[in-house]
């Protein structure tokens, strides 16, 4: 069967600059004029967290924190308007709070994170890393079977995601249905090398801003910090 596959320098590969890498991913994953959090856990001053409708604003903010904190991430699926009101198109610091899953509007994506197994808290290895974007291709490829469209394909920097597009309400039916996708991808793919996280079920959760750099524990020879980035997108089918 016949996948077309759309893969560019603007997602994240050689010649991109971060600021292009982040926008052209933000540009994939985020409706026109809906809010997005960026947050950014355990840092110096605490959580930093803010609430972005203005995706430059965004985009300069996140390229600005990366290498510089763990992780920046970002809300896969568009937040509640209101929200904008905690800290509008700016971070703040030693943020109280964040988002819920209930402030989630609607979900338009499922996360599948592939996660090599090693300590918590420190990069991959390179070889742990290439073990997990194999994982998630061999998964990419079984579930185009089942009929999936528009998979994106993409490096979290120390392992592999792929998000699923969906067009569901955010209740409990559509929260039960994603831990059942989730639970079955992890039987079928999870071993004792590469785990499939069923946690990344809620509506509200987190992803790396791809176009950042994922800095888990100090950069060593053996276990260095990458930047995630998008590496392909499954054209949709009609």
């Amino acid at each position: 069967m016949s996948n077309p596959v759309a893969a560019a320098p603007s997602l994240g590969h050689d010649g991109a600059t971060p600021r292009a890498a982040i926008r052209a991913a933000l540009d994939l994953i985020v409706e026109p004029n809906a809010v997005v959090e960026l947050r950014v856990p355990h840092s110096r001053r605490g959580t930093l967290s803010g609430y972005f409708d203005d995706v430059d604003a965004l985009v300069n903010i996140a390229a600005d924190l990366s290498g510089r904190v763990e992780g920046v991430y970002v809300t896969l699926n568009p937040v509640d308007r209101a929200l904008l009101a905690r800290a509008v198109n700016r971070v703040s610091e030693y943020a109280k709070h964040t988002t819920a899953d209930n402030n989630i509007v609607r979900r338009r994506w499922m996360l599948v994170d592939f996660d090599p197994v090693r300590p918590s808290g420190i990069s991959s290895t390179d070889e742990e890393h290439q073990r997990g974007l194999a994982r998630a291709r061999e998964a990419r490829d079984w579930l185009r079977e089942q009929g999936w469209n528009g998979l994106v394909f993409a490096d979290s920097g120390n392992g592999a995601h792929l998000l699923a597009r969906v067009d569901l309400p955010n209740d409990a039916p559509s929260l039960a249905l994603v831990k059942k996708c989730l639970t079955a991808l992890a039987l079928r793919f999870s071993d004792n090398t590469v785990i499939v996280d069923e946690a990344t079920a809620n509506a509200a959760r987190l992803v790396k801003c791809y176009g950042t750099v994922a800095a888990k524990g100090d950069a060593t020879q053996e276990r260095p910090h990458r930047m995630a980035r998008i590496l392909e997108v499954d054209e949709e089918r009609r």
